[in-house]
């Protein structure tokens, strides 16, 4: 860690116990959260997007980001040619600063293990990177994300090995496949999430494709 300012942020993050507590930690550490994450070797907005680019050809679109927070993502993958991309966050401050930063076309604040407010097979793609972890979306979120996403269109995203088999990710991926909702993909060996610090964070990358 870089201070303990940054091991208070993260470990409020990590610790809420509810969407409201997780919303709350959000909002206090919006404003410090690129330069933090940055200290610590943040990679995973970045690396997503080699999967994206890796099964989802340019041009087709909509693409959302399913947990944007403060749109790193975004303006990357617009580098790539994708320019059709649509953001989602729980938290409203960290969208404020997505919208700030750009690279999204719309941004809509909700949270993920509910209702989502897209009609079926709204979208081409969808990617989600950190959060699928400790303390956040349920493995329950797949279900609308995979509503909201077309036949033959993508779910790409990461999980933290912690909550992969306790959070019933494992289980999840397989009864989505029993019921003929996606098959899988591609699935990436564990890698760290910070290049720098936590080593012992580690996560996958999950690609699969809507039936």
């Amino acid at each position: 860690m870089t201070g303990d300012a940054d091991k208070t942020a993260l470990d409020m993050v990590y610790a809420a116990q509810t969407e409201t507590e997780l919303a709350t930690a959000y909002a206090a550490w919006a404003n410090g959260y690129d330069l933090e994450t940055a200290a610590l070797g943040y990679c995973l907005p970045f690396v997503i997007g080699s999967w994206v680019a890796r099964h989802v050809p340019k041009g087709e679109g909509p693409l959302l980001d399913a947990g944007c927070g403060t749109g790193l993502s975004g303006p990357y993958l617009g580098a790539l040619g994708y320019d059709d991309i649509e953001g989602l966050d729980l938290s409203d401050e960290m969208l404020g600063l997505a919208r700030a930063r750009g690279g999204y076309r719309s941004l809509t604040q909700a949270a993920l293990g509910g209702p989502l407010p897209w009609a079926d097979g709204h979208f081409a793609a969808i990617f989600s990177t950190g959060v699928f972890t400790a303390g956040h979306a349920p493995a329950s979120s797949l279900d609308e994300l995979v509503r909201i996403t077309r036949p033959d269109g993508f779910v790409i995203f990461t999980v933290r090995d912690v909550v992969l088999e306790a959070g019933g990710f494992r289980a999840k991926f397989a009864e989505l496949e029993a019921r003929g909702r996606w098959r899988a993909v591609e699935e990436s060996p564990a890698f760290r999430a910070f290049a720098v610090a936590e080593p012992d964070v580690l996560v996958k990358a999950y690609i699969f494709r809507v039936v």
